[in-house]
């Protein structure tokens, strides 16, 4: 699992950041809110867990935001042990489960685990939402967005996006995607391809300063990790 741990106080951050780390699962550390939403909308993560006490943004303000910016990352919200209305205002607020403090590092990771598999499941059966760190593409209202903010495309455009977005960042030819985009029987110009991952640079990267189309010489194109300009 790939895992945002959101956590102000550093010994339980650390001692979280090792156990999980020593069970194989990568984990990447934020001591605030606005830096965890940062971190959750800019990269791709199996789940989320989140302290409800942090600096600049509280556990309930992430949880909010990540909702408002299609950001579908399960959530857990670590609360205090009595506080039942904090579980009843994390789940409001977005988050998929809670946990209370003092818990067993046993249960927070069957609790990780159940959540991972959990949206992996959602990710294999509705591919009509797709994501790549902070770019989500909803097939069904045909709306793409980044960092939450509304992104015009084409239909051309549209499609040839979603092509690579379904291929999880694997290196896509430019022959796979003439034929998915514009159909086995196109006979037109193949640079066409380029003209178009052209139009979604401009539209997708340069506005934000990212850089994650990237064209792979000699394969084609792919979803590259963002890279800010």
């Amino acid at each position: 699992m790939r895992v945002l741990l959101i956590e102000d106080e550093h010994h339980l951050r650390e001692a979280l950041r090792r156990g999980l780390s020593e069970a194989g699962d990568e984990v990447v550390g934020a001591a605030t809110g606005p830096e965890g939403l940062r971190l959750a909308r800019e990269q791709v993560f199996d789940v989320i867990v989140c302290d409800i006490l942090l600096p600049g943004l509280n556990g309930f303000q992430v949880c909010r935001r990540l909702r408002e910016q299609a950001v579908w990352t399960p959530v857990l919200v670590l609360t205090a042990k009595d506080g039942e209305w904090d579980q009843a205002e994390a789940l409001d607020a977005g988050a998929d489960d809670y946990l209370t403090k003092p818990f067993s590092y046993v249960v927070l990771r069957a609790h990780l685990r159940a959540l991972a598999r959990r949206g992996a499941r959602s990710d294999n059966q509705g591919a009509d939402l797709m994501r790549w760190g902070d770019i989500v593409l909803d097939k069904r209202a045909h709306r793409c967005s980044r960092a939450g903010r509304t992104v015009e495309l084409s239909n051309r455009e549209f499609e040839l996006l979603a092509e690579l977005l379904a291929s999880g960042g694997r290196a896509v030819t430019k022959s796979e995607l003439l034929e998915r985009v514009w159909g086995p029987g196109f006979n037109g110009d193949p640079n066409i391809v380029e003209v178009y991952v052209g139009y979604l640079r401009r539209k997708l990267d340069a506005p934000f300063g990212r850089r994650s189309l990237e064209t792979v010489r000699g394969v084609g194109y792919r979803l590259a990790p963002d890279e800010v300009d």
